[in-house]
């Protein structure tokens, strides 16, 4: 694979058709992209990175897409990677601000690398993966919300927890 575009980053707990629809748009702005899963036991995953880097492979196979975990800071992932830009998704107003105050905190980090904001289709602006647990939790259905295996392993998950 040539040297990839861009590093999208996340928790991805798990792969919405949100994510996967930044990065299938990742892939046309950049023409290649990293996707990054936080290995960070801190958020108290459902899933484990393993299990979250498995998930993605399986849904952008026909992409110009790497996926990897990582644990530190993005910033320092992207540098160590040779990438120079991140690809953010910004849903709502709140989002920014966090994505805002998180790429200030990177340039000064990192200033080589630049962070691109990309907002989502409006048919998954509102989509998060904590709302899908939670709705989940709820006796919802999600199956519009998430790639079919991604929701039998969803429901596998909290079935058994």
């Amino acid at each position: 694979m040539p040297t990839l575009g861009a590093l999208y980053a996340g928790t991805f707990d798990p792969v919405t058709h949100g994510h996967l629809d930044l990065i299938r748009r990742g892939v046309e702005l950049f023409g290649s992209l990293l996707v990054a899963v936080a290995d960070n036991p801190n958020k108290n995953p459902l899933f484990s990175a393993e299990e979250r880097v498995d998930m993605i492979r399986a849904e952008v196979g026909d992409l110009a897409v790497e996926v990897e975990y990582f644990r530190g800071l993005v910033v320092d992932h992207a540098r160590q990677r040779g990438i120079q830009r991140l690809l953010r998704g910004v849903r709502t107003v709140s989002d920014f601000e966090y994505e805002y105050q998180m790429a200030m905190t990177n340039r000064v980090l990192e200033p080589e690398v630049e962070t691109v904001f990309v907002m989502p289709n409006e048919e998954y602006a509102y989509v998060s993966s904590r709302l899908m647990k939670e709705v989940y939790e709820a006796g919802g259905e999600l199956q519009r919300f998430l790639p079919g295996r991604v929701h039998r392993l969803l429901t596998e998950k909290l079935a058994s927890s």
